[in-house]
């Protein structure tokens, strides 16, 4: 996958505001856009994340059903992670994997980035498939927050799963799942 294009600046004149987060700080600043407009813009500061698309060798898809605070319910989603400070995109989606599933992978590749939220966020998405699962015998503790259910879906479950509107979506996963499905030729 080809990298994402370079950043086209803007002139940053100030920050007038910040607020840090957990993993991520808030920022309000004047900037002058390329255009030449002036103005204030609000912006989340993300250290980056990484997401897998997990498949086992009999084609079924390992996805998660995870309860997400912000909008209050359980979406569908593939494992990911933000990055810790210094972590590579995959060492942080390995440990994830281990984490959130109890696999492991022995195959990765790369389905390139993607920015979720480019309105307010500077956050970038790395995204990989992950293949040569190995369920893992003893699953590493994970965040004590996160309250997710392992799934094993058929590629057309999932398709079904997504094309349904009975389920909240994901954009990292749905996008992550268009790009493994070129890659796998389905």
């Amino acid at each position: 996958m080809a990298p994402l294009p370079p950043p086209e600046p803007s002139t940053h004149l100030e920050t007038t505001a910040a607020l840090q987060a957990r993993k991520v700080r808030f920022e309000l600043n004047r900037v002058v856009l390329p255009i030449g407009i002036e103005g204030t813009y609000g912006v989340i500061r993300h250290p980056g994340a990484s997401l897998a698309v997990p498949v086992l060798e009999d084609g079924r898809v390992v996805i998660l059903r995870q309860y997400r605070f912000a909008v209050a319910g359980r979406l569908l989603e593939f494992p990911a992670g933000t990055l810790e400070e210094g972590e590579e995109p995959l060492g942080s989606m390995r440990r994830e994997l281990e984490e959130e599933t109890g696999y492991s992978a022995s195959r990765w590749d790369p389905l390139g980035a993607m920015h979720p939220c480019p309105g307010y966020s500077d956050e970038v998405i790395h995204l990989f498939l992950a293949r040569d699962l190995t369920l893992l015998q003893d699953r590493p503790p994970g965040d004590d927050d996160e309250d997710m259910e392992v799934l094993l879906l058929q590629p057309a479950e999932l398709d079904a799963l997504l094309a349904s509107g009975d389920e909240a979506l994901d954009g990292k996963t749905v996008t992550a799942w268009y790009r493994a499905r070129q890659l796998l030729g389905f």
